[in-house]
């Protein structure tokens, strides 16, 4: 997961270096959808209303999916994941009325989107808890009302670590009250500890979850249980650790790790950080176990790649990397076996794919991606059936 990542991605891709503030596409306000504060539902402002969904083209190339539907029309969604069942999806999105990105909650048809955040500040990285019950969420609400201030161009392509971000949760059966008072007690504290608290998946059993912060200086994988008490960081190297997604058995943790070669790196990592600010220029695949034993390195490829996600049948890891455009600023899903090996590319159309997420039965795949926008830099959220 990757709360820094949908606008940084993006701005990659849009030649801005603007970290976790989205590039806007001239006029693409008129694409936006609407939130209807009266009926907690997503409306659209336009006379012919988006449908809940729609067939989208695939590459010939992209022989590995199938069945691609459109699930958003319009404006920034991102970081959609499934629910255990696979019949619900939760995401984040940058709609007309909200100072910055909320959470949302759609059917896997894509319809019934609902609000799930408070309306205020800036949100990411929701997930689904096993039991359907809970969505969890960072949120910077309690702390700042409105957007994230915009990132210092000056110091080249770097991503914001905002301090400003605590976890919460709110109850799947509040979201029409969520989003009908749009009042901050709808979404109860787990974590507000001061630093950055994101990036949070959940084991599907239930026993904890996963998250990174920087509270202890530098910016780590942690585990706790889902009231976030027994707290245990996983990651100790000194160095960018980020993005742990916790696979369908609860047995193992994926995630994204910018080794740190020389002084010179370090330095640099050290002066950013004291800024809220990391530098994601090389970044690789790692995998261990869900306890934090046995870290290996999965990927060699000495470029961007982030928010992996390990197939049900354990061999194999989808996820997001420029590795295939010399100028790093297209972003591709790839696929990788967790030894390294066989390392394939899955999409590849020009724009940029990230966020894959597969269904508990490995028969679906989720994305978020700028293909089939109708303006530069739109991006949406797609579903396709996954062919093994």
């Amino acid at each position: 997961m990757w709360t820094l990542a949908l606008s940084a991605v993006l701005s990659s891709h849009l030649h801005s270096g603007d970290a976790h503030q989205h590039t806007p596409s001239c006029g693409c306000g008129a694409f936006l959808p609407a939130y209807d504060h009266r009926e907690g539902l997503i409306a659209d402002q336009n006379a012919d209303p988006a449908p809940d969904s729609a067939a989208a083209p695939l590459d010939p190339r992209e022989t590995r999916l199938s069945n691609a539907r459109q699930l958003t029309f319009g404006g920034q969604n991102a970081e959609a994941y499934w629910n255990v069942e696979g019949t619900r999806l939760v995401y984040q999105a940058r709609l007309p009325g909200f100072p910055d990105e909320q959470i949302f909650v759609m059917n896997a048809d894509g319809s019934n989107k609902t609000l799930v955040s408070t309306g205020l500040g800036r949100c990411t990285c929701s997930y689904f808890s096993p039991d359907g019950e809970w969505i969890y969420f960072s949120s910077t609400h309690s702390r700042v009302e409105g957007p994230q201030p915009p990132i210092d161009m000056s110091k080249g392509y770097v991503w914001m670590v905002n301090p400003n971000f605590a976890l919460y949760r709110t109850r799947t059966d509040d979201l029409r009250a969520a989003g009908n008072r749009r009042d901050r007690t709808t979404a109860e504290p787990v974590l507000r500890r001061r630093g950055y608290i994101a990036e949070t998946t959940i084991s599907p059993d239930g026993k904890f979850m996963t998250f990174t912060g920087d509270f202890d200086g530098d910016l780590e994988i942690y585990r706790a249980d889902l009231d976030g008490s027994n707290l245990k960081k996983l990651t100790d190297e000194y160095g960018y650790d980020g993005g742990p997604f916790v696979s369908w058995d609860g047995k193992k943790i994926v995630y994204r790790r910018d080794t740190i070669d020389n002084r010179q790196e370090a330095e640099d990592y050290k002066a950013l950080l004291k800024q809220d600010l990391v530098r994601p220029g090389k970044l690789e695949i790692w995998i261990m176990n869900a306890d934090g034993t046995q870290k290996r390195q999965v990927t060699r490829l000495g470029a961007a790649s982030f928010a992996p996600f390990l197939h049900p049948n354990g061999r194999q890891i989808i996820f997001s990397s420029n590795a295939g455009d010399p100028n790093r600023r297209d972003f591709d899903l790839w696929l990788v076996n967790v030894d390294g090996t066989g390392l394939k590319q899955i999409t590849f159309t020009p724009e940029f794919d990230g966020f894959p997420m597969f269904s508990k039965d490995g028969k679906k795949l989720v994305w978020a991606s700028n293909r089939n926008g109708k303006v530069r830099g739109e991006t949406n959220v797609f579903v396709v059936d996954w062919k093994n």
